[in-house]
């Protein structure tokens, strides 16, 4: 009897999961029954732009974090497909750092490919998922027709990601905050900004790309509050970083250094949760944003029941490739070509890499980290195999460049570890382009 597979999410692990399939069915291997479940109208997960905020049409939480002129804030040579490169999707070697309608085309580009759109129910949300005698009873709506089913699987894949729900905290004093309070989840246009003084709250990747942004479409000045010290980058004049919030009194935000800002705006670059409230206790996952997650065999097996699965957990150097050799392993272990061992087993290779995690004493050894268990499970499968050290190389010049130079970081161009390219540059600076659209990224 044929097995049955839920997939849960068709952003890019989701993704990578049908892929891995369709691949092996390529080869002639008889494959499972899937089923795709997501809940946006599109796949492509946060890259498939929404303006809305809040709550989508059907009345659910809205998915997408993405906002307009967003570019990678990473190179596109650490995240390269390796069986489908950046050159033979646009017939031409591109820039490094894309913006979102460009990295938007090339994962659509892969999976339009290789056919699985038929794999997809779109519109559906995932209600409740539960063990049952020999799998999983998933229950969904489908809220084009506004009906609720319910089937039974073998196995289920998680790969609804975890940049979506906000985490949100609060101050004294923004009940009475005289301007606009926004989570990076909800932002979604810096123009909104411009001409306004604004207050970025977080040191992560988001406050640091949504700062550039608004300094990039014109907002008066940015105050960074960075509680955990200073960024170590060089900012422009109108940037300042400060210490922790303490509170907020009308407008006016007062730091735990004794420095103190007017604004119009605070934007919460607080990071995100793990959440999901479609699972019950016994299977859903409790970790903090690490490269090592919690309760997961080889960063995908859940270990208190080896027949679940989690794509995409990890905090995140490597991103889509990284994906595909999860999605590749997972398909691998389904298939019955790799064995899972018992749960002291499973559980002993959490607690090493949990240790390896800790003793990790920079970001360019967490680069390594991740770039190692990535070829970890490359090894274990047929996914084609790539030069990781040269990925690495590449994120290791991403840092030092954005050390020297924050607001120019992105001029940069690197070698494809896939085809040995390197990446031209693009024809305007960052700074300078605003127009961010797919056909004026690929002009010459």
């Amino acid at each position: 009897m044929t097995k049955r597979i839920c997939i849960i999410g068709a952003g890019p692990s989701g993704l990578a999961q049908l892929r891995a399939f369709q691949s092996a069915a390529e080869m002639g291997a008889e494959i499972p029954e899937i089923v795709c479940y997501e809940k946006q109208s599109d796949w492509g997960g946060l890259w498939n732009y929404t303006w809305r905020t809040g709550t989508d049409e059907f009345g659910n939480n809205c998915h997408g974090s993405m906002y307009r002129y967003l570019w990678s804030n990473g190179p596109k040579e650490g995240l390269e497909f390796a069986d489908y490169t950046f050159e033979e999707h646009f017939g031409k070697p591109i820039a490094s750092y894309p913006p979102r309608a460009v990295l938007f085309d090339y994962i659509k580009g892969r999976v339009e490919k290789a056919g699985v759109r038929k794999w997809v129910q779109f519109n559906t949300i995932v209600r409740d998922v539960r063990e049952v005698d020999g799998g999983f009873e998933v229950t969904v709506r489908d809220e084009s027709t506004d009906s609720e089913s319910s089937s039974v699987f073998d196995h289920v894949i998680v790969a609804s990601g975890h940049f979506s729900v906000p985490n949100v905290p609060e101050y004294p004093g923004f009940e009475g905050f005289n301007g606009r309070i926004l989570h990076a989840h909800d932002f979604r246009d810096a123009r909104e900004f411009t001409g306004k003084d604004i207050m970025i709250m977080g040191t992560s990747y988001s406050a640091e790309d949504i700062g550039s942004q608004c300094w990039k479409y014109g907002c008066k000045s940015i105050v960074q509050s960075c509680r955990g010290g200073s960024t170590g980058y060089k900012w422009p004049e109108n940037w300042k970083e400060v210490a922790g919030l303490d509170r907020v009194e009308g407008k006016t935000c007062y730091f735990t250094d004794g420095n103190e800002a007017t604004v119009d705006a605070i934007i919460l670059c607080t990071g995100y949760k793990h959440h999901f409230p479609f699972l019950p206790d016994s299977l859903r996952l409790k970790t903090a944003n690490v490269l090592a997650s919690d309760d997961l065999y080889k960063g995908v097996v859940w270990n208190h029941d080896p027949r679940f699965f989690y794509l995409g957990m990890q905090d995140q150097w490597y991103t889509f490739n990284m994906f595909d050799a999860q999605a590749w392993w997972v398909r691998d272990a389904i298939m019955g070509k790799i064995d899972i061992p018992d749960i002291a087993a499973r559980e002993a290779d959490v607690a090493r890499r949990k240790a390896e995690e800790a003793a990790l004493e920079d970001d360019f050894a967490c680069i390594d980290y991740q770039g190692a268990y990535t070829q970890e499970l490359i090894d274990e499968t047929d996914y084609p195999s790539f030069d990781i050290p040269a990925s690495n190389a590449a994120f290791y010049a991403w840092k030092k460049h954005k050390k020297k130079d924050i607001m120019t970081f992105r001029n940069n161009g690197y070698v494809s570890p896939m085809t040995g390219t390197e990446a031209p540059p693009h024809h305007t600076p960052w700074k300078d382009a605003l127009d961010d659209s797919l056909e004026d990224y690929l002009k010459i």
